[in-house]
């Protein structure tokens, strides 16, 4: 599901206003143009399209995005559209974040979407939120969003905090809790949410699965399944299954699709212990 709750512009922090360096215009709507094509369904877009998005001239754009394709981060089709190119995927090599989501989920979740056919996010903890980490929104032809990765998701109203919650010890339990407490203002937990988290998480225990049937206001007309994703005892996360709230029954969800997905989980946890530094 897509978040809503974003820091700036299509999900990018705002400037450090006390920075003593201006900012460089050139270079940012560079990458705003990168970020616009990532979003774009298909993954692609006429430079008047991406101008549109970003809101910028289309005379700069074109200019900018003949400058990307010159580095190799983007290409252009037969049609003149734009897509993005190998270039984007090497700034990333020296980055390195859970090394068993890009050498072990990611590739299981790519597999799994002609088994699951609707699209899947993949999410940690992280301060209070969980960050989707990797997605088959691009890969899944149901999928009603893009650009996943880096999403924050709520922990108490989606099924990925949910089945996350459900899966942690009482003493991880009580401390998250009260982190949630703490900085309730600045996560948007309101007290309903948090009157009713027990309870929640104790419906989650005995179904076996985490349900956001709607609850989520940011995304009322879709609903997901989540269950945790551990390795060795470890808990690392939670993958979830998302689709519109009138797709699929419940009766359909927990007996095709959340046996599938707990299969999934289960195989991304077995795989990823030896990414795992205990």
């Amino acid at each position: 599901m897509s978040s809503h709750q974003q820091d700036g512009p299509s999900g990018r922090a705002n400037g450090d206003k006390d920075s003593q360096y201006k900012e460089v215009r050139g270079l940012s709507r560079g990458l705003e143009l990168i970020r616009a094509l990532n979003r774009m369904p298909g993954g692609f877009g006429s430079t008047s399209e991406l101008a549109r998005v970003c809101r910028i001239h289309r005379t700069t754009a074109k200019r900018i995005l003949e400058t990307l394709r010159v580095e190799g981060l983007v290409r252009v089709g037969k049609e003149g559209q734009y897509f993005l190119h190998e270039g984007v995927r090497q700034l990333s090599d020296g980055f390195r974040d859970e090394r068993w989501v890009h050498e072990v989920a990611s590739p299981l979740m790519k597999s799994a979407v002609r088994d699951l056919l609707w699209p899947s996010d993949l999410a940690t903890l992280e301060a209070g939120w969980m960050i989707v980490r990797e997605s088959t929104h691009r890969w899944s032809m149901l999928s009603m969003h893009h650009a996943m990765p880096g999403e924050r998701m709520p922990l108490l109203q989606t099924s990925l905090g949910r089945a996350y919650l459900a899966a942690c010890g009482e003493t991880q339990l009580d401390a998250i809790l009260r982190y949630l407490d703490k900085h309730a203002q600045a996560l948007g937990v309101d007290e309903e949410d948090r009157l009713n988290v027990h309870q929640v998480i104790d419906t989650t225990r005995r179904r076996g699965f985490a349900l956001n049937a709607g609850e989520w206001s940011s995304e009322a007309r879709f609903c997901a399944a989540g269950v945790p994703v551990t390795s060795a005892g470890q808990l690392l996360g939670a993958i979830n299954l998302v689709f519109p709230k009138d797709a699929v029954s419940l009766e359909e969800m927990e007996s095709r699709y959340v046996p599938r997905l707990k299969s999934l989980a289960l195989s991304i946890g077995a795989q990823s212990a030896s990414c795992i530094e205990h």
